[in-house]
């Protein structure tokens, strides 16, 4: 009977309840240890939506496997705003500046196809651009031009 589920959870806020317990119930595994082990694997993310796989077997045992939360997501949660712009080539919502991005671009790396942080920001900016949000008071194309000509270089070094 050994399985798969895969959730979203809040990070570091789940339950025994929904999503989790219906779907957890049926299973031989001890329902309170994962939501706990979720919890903190997930902590890190505090209230943003997180991808978690949980693999278990029919004697119990478990494996968790926690991806990162979309970009957009992390960069809302990051801004502290609930919905992007309706139009975002006009009406901006947010701006971001070049170190949260690039910690943002750092937390996401894994999941994109970008090879370093540079390039993996400059893929956060294409979030930002679909979002309407400005990357320290100009357009996220912008950002993307400067990342190419070399002006965040030291920003990127470090990262």
């Amino acid at each position: 009977m050994a399985g798969t589920i895969e959730v979203l959870v809040p990070g570091g806020q789940a339950t025994p309840g929904q999503p989790l317990g219906p779907e957890l119930g049926p299973t031989p595994v001890d329902v309170q240890a994962v939501v706990n082990d979720i919890n903190d694997q997930t902590e890190a993310f505090d209230g943003t939506e997180v991808p978690v796989s949980i693999e278990y077997e029919d004697d119990g045992s478990y494996e968790i496997d926690v991806g990162v939360p979309p970009t957009a997501a992390l960069i809302k949660d990051e801004l502290g705003f609930e919905t992007g712009s309706g139009r975002p080539q006009a009406e901006f919502v947010a701006d971001i500046s070049v170190d949260q991005l690039a910690q943002i671009a750092k937390q996401k790396q894994s999941d994109l196809l970008a090879y370093d942080t540079k390039n993996a920001a400059k893929e956060v900016a294409g979030t930002c651009v679909s979002l309407g949000v400005t990357v320290d008071g100009d357009d996220a194309r912008t950002f993307k031009a400067r990342v190419d000509d070399g002006d965040y270089d030291e920003t990127f070094e470090n990262a």
